[in-house]
């Protein structure tokens, strides 16, 4: 039986994403298909009906524009999250889609709210602080590709362009900031043990030919302790 600890097939990451995409693209092959429209079902800020968009909004789009600018972002950021950030993945992203509808809720325009940019941006947001507050090598290089790829979806968190939702991309970077800072901690002890780790261990055959000032030994004596092993 495989232990928690050891590593999924890389596979295991991508259902996730992938499932969130797929349900992303349903609801608008349906609205394509049928002619109908679930905007209504965005959030509306200000409103009490306008909440149930904080769990639909993400699913809807406007047009085949909008929801392909959205695609590619969720599929590489969440990936990211479930392959990096396993053991918190889904607190991160249960929790930061319930804190990015409520700050857009509260901060918006009153207008309906739809797409999944609040989210990639809640996700950016978490994948970039999280890296650095760590201390981790390998999560602050993530937060490097993080910035690389869309480093420049900063400006779209000011209003800018009048038919973007700036308000839902703020909400989600301040939410991914937060979740971050929250995390940061757990995740600094938790990969403190890898800044211990040696190179090489102390009993490595090959290093054993060198000595405290690295100059290269031919002859070694084998001690008993060797001998015995043998």
């Amino acid at each position: 039986m495989k232990s928690d600890q050891e590593p999924k097939a890389l596979s295991y990451y991508i259902i996730f994403p992938l499932l969130f995409i797929f349900l992303m693209w349903a609801v608008f092959w349906f609205e394509e298909t049928f002619g109908y429209s679930f905007n209504k079902y965005g959030i509306y800020p200000g409103t009490i009906k306008g909440l149930r968009g904080i769990l639909f909004a993400p699913f809807i789009h406007a047009n085949f524009t909008h929801i392909f600018n959205n695609t590619i972002p969720l599929f590489v950021l969440s990936f990211f999250l479930f392959l990096h950030y396993r053991n918190i993945a889904w607190k991160v992203l249960l929790w930061g889609w319930l804190l990015t509808g409520i700050g857009t809720w509260i901060l918006g325009r009153p207008s309906y709210h739809i797409g999944m940019s609040g989210i990639n941006y809640m996700l950016v947001s978490f994948l970039f602080f999280s890296g650095i507050f760590s201390k981790y090598y390998r999560l602050m290089a993530v937060s490097l590709t993080v910035v690389f790829l869309y480093g420049s979806l900063v400006w779209l968190m000011f209003p800018i362009v009048d038919y973007i939702s700036w308000e839902g991309h703020l909400s989600g970077f301040l939410a991914g900031l937060l979740l971050a800072f929250a995390y940061g901690k757990q995740l600094e002890k938790k990969y403190q043990i890898h800044k211990k780790v040696k190179m090489y261990p102390k009993d490595d055959e090959f290093m054993k030919h060198f000595d405290e000032n690295g100059n290269f030994i031919e002859n070694i004596e084998i001690n008993e302790t060797d001998q015995a092993l043998e």
